[in-house]
């Protein structure tokens, strides 16, 4: 029996659409034990996206970024985020969007892009899944400063950063952002071994 048996969907409602889709969802959904039960459940629609980790074996180095995030403010965090360059996909393929999004936000036009996985990253209550991208990267791959676009409101520092420390900064905290702490385990397992 696939997932799809187990899901009637009674009634969808829109109740916002400003820059994501939030709706609310009624629907029945067939237990392991066989009991239908109804369930109601909040959705936000953000469209799917891509994350990347530039990296350079040679000089042990990866490429992150340093930005506000107004959620992680509303929920207490009081200081820029540490992150992986990455952005939505807005209707373009995963890696025509993330080399557009390494150029804008870190300032590189890399040669070879390569997926490594793929992820829902809050499965419980939003629909993105985020397509997860590793790039060797050197000097010469620098066109401009980076730092994203202004009229969306970015303002983006690039980081390039020793794999030893931005490790030692997920343990002591400094690196809290999920798809970032994913690239970087994955670096630490399989590239910088």
């Amino acid at each position: 029996m696939s997932i799809a048996d187990r899901v009637r969907v009674k009634d969808v409602q829109l109740l916002s659409k400003r820059r994501y889709e939030l709706k609310s969802a009624t629907f029945d959904y067939r237990r392991s034990n066989g009991e239908w039960q109804t369930q109601v459940r909040e959705v936000y629609d953000r469209g799917n996206g891509a994350a990347l980790l530039p990296y350079n074996l040679n000089t042990r180095t990866v490429v992150l970024v340093r930005q506000f995030r107004y959620p992680a403010f509303a929920n207490g965090y009081d200081d820029l985020l540490i992150e992986a360059a990455a952005g939505m996909l807005d209707d373009a393929a995963p890696e025509a969007r993330i080399r557009a999004e390494a150029e804008e936000e870190i300032g590189y036009r890399l040669v070879h892009v390569r997926k490594v996985f793929e992820a829902f990253m809050t499965p419980g209550a939003v629909t993105e899944k985020l397509h997860f991208f590793v790039a060797e990267y050197d000097a010469a791959m620098r066109v401009s400063d980076g730092g994203g676009l202004a009229d969306e409101g970015e303002d983006i520092e690039v980081l390039e950063l020793a794999i030893d420390d931005v490790l030692a900064m997920i343990s002591d905290g400094r690196i809290v952002d999920g798809k970032t702490i994913m690239l970087l385990q994955y670096a630490a397992l399989h590239l910088f071994k």
